[in-house]
């Protein structure tokens, strides 16, 4: 049994981040999911951030100990909700979770879409200048949902896995596409992976197509 912490935020305006909501605030009791997320929610930049296969993010806790083994002086900074998760639990992480995984939780299922890409913007929130490219070296990135039945949910209800429907783990889906040389039979396998999101689907399609992998320069450091 994986018992969520349940995190939400609104949209602020700071001199560091210009406008996110990565500052999220513990949540208890029931709570409404739709298809675009948790209800009380709100994500900055919908391009990237949001929509129905991003609705919702998952950062395994655990990996917060490596963040502060790698970073002592930042201790304090390094709790959860810091990476702008909604969600938050022991024991699954992306070695365990599979591309397609659907989950039971409360009266709703969500399912696995993609990895998450570490972006400029938890450089600022961190205060580590690089920091994004260290999460995506590291492959301690978290991933995200679709909402496939919406319902309410609470603190109090675990998620459950109901259903797996591909053999790529977050974990190889990471590698694949971040830290491995252009391989295009890795990136067919990554694009048969049942649920993989849209956007990650056009990206791995670029790749073969054009036979070369994007310039990650401005996701990571907003250049």
């Amino acid at each position: 049994m994986h018992y969520p912490q349940v995190y939400t935020g609104k949209i602020e305006i700071s001199e560091k981040l210009s406008a996110s909501a990565i500052n999220k605030r513990m949540v208890d009791g029931r709570l409404h999911l739709t298809a675009l997320g948790l209800e009380g929610d709100e994500q900055a930049e919908t391009r990237f951030h949001g929509g129905p296969d991003r609705a919702l993010c998952h950062y395994p806790r655990e990996h917060y100990d490596f963040w502060i083994r790698q970073f002592p002086e930042q201790e304090d900074f390094f709790i959860a909700p810091a990476f702008g998760e909604n969600i938050s639990t022991t024991g699954l992480t992306e070695e365990n979770v599979c591309i397609g995984d659907i989950f039971s939780w409360g009266e709703t299922m969500i399912q696995v879409t993609q990895p998450r890409s570490p972006c400029y913007k938890l450089n600022s929130h961190s205060g580590i200048s690089n920091f994004s490219a260290i999460m995506q070296e590291s492959g301690r990135c978290g991933w995200l949902y679709r909402v496939i039945a919406s319902g309410n949910i609470s603190p109090d209800e675990p998620l459950v896995l109901v259903s797996r429907n591909s053999d790529v783990l977050v974990k190889e889906a990471i590698a694949i596409a971040f830290n491995m040389p252009f391989d295009e039979e890795q990136y067919r396998r990554l694009m048969s992976a049942a649920a993989l999101s849209a956007s990650w689907s056009l990206t791995m399609q670029k790749r073969v197509m054009l036979g070369k992998i994007e310039d990650f320069n401005r996701r990571l450091f907003g250049k």
